[in-house]
Parts: C-alpha cells; sequence; structure tokens
C-alpha cells in the first residue's frame, strides 16, 4: 500500500468512526459515508472489501482511542488505589470524552452489533473483556502490595465495576441524565474507599 492509499484509509477510517457509531451499522448509508468523506463510493471500496470491513475498521480505531486512555489513566503513578481513583475521574467524564466518538462505541456498537453482525459484536466482548483485566491485573498488584482487599477474586470484582459503569453510561445515554453517571462514579468511589482499602 502506497503512503497515499495509507492516508487515505486513515482518512476514511477517522471520518466515519463516529458515524457508524452514531447511527450504527444499519443506520449508517452510503450517502452518509460519501458525504462526510468527500469520496465517492468507489474510492471508499476502493480501501475496504465492504460495509462490514469498514465498520469493523471504524470500531476498532473508537476502541483503541479508548483503550489507549484508560492504559493512560491506570498507568499514573502511585498505588493500585490511586489508578482505579484516577480511572472512575475519567469515567466521570466519559460522556464529553465520547461526544467525538459519536457516543460510548462499547454501548453503542455492542446493542446495534447484537443481532445483525457478529465480527462486530465479537470485537465489542473482546473489548469489554480486555478492559476488565486491565482492571483487574491493577486491583492484583493491590492485593499483592497489601493495599487493598478484595471480597472475591479481582477479575469478578473488576467485571462488577465495569458493568457498573457501562450500566451508568447506558442509563446516562438513555435518560440524557449525567448523575447517572455521576451518582455512580460517586457511589464506586465510595466502596473502593470504605470496602476495598486496607
Amino acid at each position: 500500500m502506497t503512503k497515499k492509499a495509507e492516508r487515505t484509509t486513515a482518512y476514511i477510517i477517522e471520518t466515519v468512526a463516529p458515524i457508524f457509531n452514531k447511527y450504527g451499522y444499519v443506520g449508517t448509508s452510503m450517502s452518509d459515508l460519501t458525504d462526510a468523506t468527500g469520496l465517492t463510493k468507489g474510492a471508499i471500496y476502493g480501501n475496504f472489501e465492504n460495509k462490514e470491513a469498514l465498520a469493523l475498521s471504524a470500531f476498532e480505531f473508537n476502541r483503541n482511542h479508548l483503550l489507549a486512555v484508560i492504559d493512560e489513566k491506570l498507568d499514573v503513578d502511585g498505588g493500585a488505589l490511586d489508578k482505579i481513583f484516577n480511572l472512575l475521574r475519567f469515567y466521570k467524564q466519559y460522556d464529553v470524552f465520547t461526544l467525538n466518538l459519536g457516543g460510548c462505541p462499547i454501548l453503542n456498537v455492542g446493542v446495534d452489533a447484537q443481532n445483525n453482525n457478529k465480527l462486530l459484536a465479537a470485537a465489542v466482548k473482546e473489548t469489554i473483556k480486555e478492559i476488565e483485566g486491565k482492571i483487574a491485573l491493577v486491583l492484583e498488584n493491590g492485593i499483592k502490595t497489601g493495599e487493598i482487599h478484595l471480597p472475591v477474586p479481582p477479575l469478578q470484582f473488576a467485571k462488577q465495576l465495569f458493568t457498573m459503569l457501562q450500566g451508568a453510561i447506558s442509563m446516562s445515554t438513555m435518560t440524557r441524565d449525567r448523575k447517572y453517571l455521576i451518582n455512580t462514579i460517586a457511589y464506586l468511589e465510595h466502596l473502593v474507599q470504605k470496602e476495598i482499602k486496607k
């Protein structure tokens, strides 16, 4: 692939990622994509095998951006609690962070793809597992250093924590009320401080 072709492919993905995320795989039309990119259908499909391949690349673009930020939040100096609190602070502003992405890629694509795109649905499931694994690793390290104690295995706690975060995102998105997100984060901060901190 030439440098120009690589730049065109990257431009297409970056431009259409928020559109697919906002309107879904089925809800995104070819005219949505050509209007946004300023390219013809032929130019777009010259870079991608089909709409499914483009949608998957668009999800991966948003996913990689999200995972990079989560890595950054969990990589702060300090112990496990510092890392978890930093992650929770990020999620307190998650609705603002995802504005340019067209909303939460896990929620939007996960729900949209369930019954119409197995590849996208599998990619979302894999992303969820990856995020839960990152949180579990921080918790495991916190147990090893004697900073925290958990009543359940780290991965189980990480899954529950992430479930509550995604539930809050879902409710905030559907009701257009940030309080679902803010109140859930406040509860999780309290839980971490009072229940798992040694």
